[in-house]
């Protein structure tokens, strides 16, 4: 099997970090939302849903764009013959 080109490999380490980086604020926002439900007002509590939403959604896009590089590059290598063997699932 063949080894990713360098582009192909700094494209993978780019969207893992983006996806690295964007876990943390959501985490975050989550945590807030979740305490927010005892401690504040109805307000407050929509206030800290939409930004968590908004944390969410870019987090879930980051996913997703890394989800399809990763399937991308395993059906090209598939096709050339070269992708390493995966499990099925029954």
């Amino acid at each position: 099997m063949r080894p990713p080109s360098r582009q192909a490999l700094g494209e993978l380490r780019s969207l893992q970090e983006k996806v690295q980086a964007l876990a943390e604020p959501r985490n975050v926002a989550l945590r807030m939302f979740a305490a927010s439900r005892r401690s504040t007002t109805a307000l407050a509590q929509r206030e800290f849903w939409a930004e968590f939403c908004w944390l969410d959604q870019e987090y879930r896009d980051a996913v997703r764009r890394l989800a399809r590089f990763c399937l991308e590059h395993t059906e090209g290598l598939e096709a050339a013959g070269e992708a390493p063997l995966r499990l099925r699932a029954e």
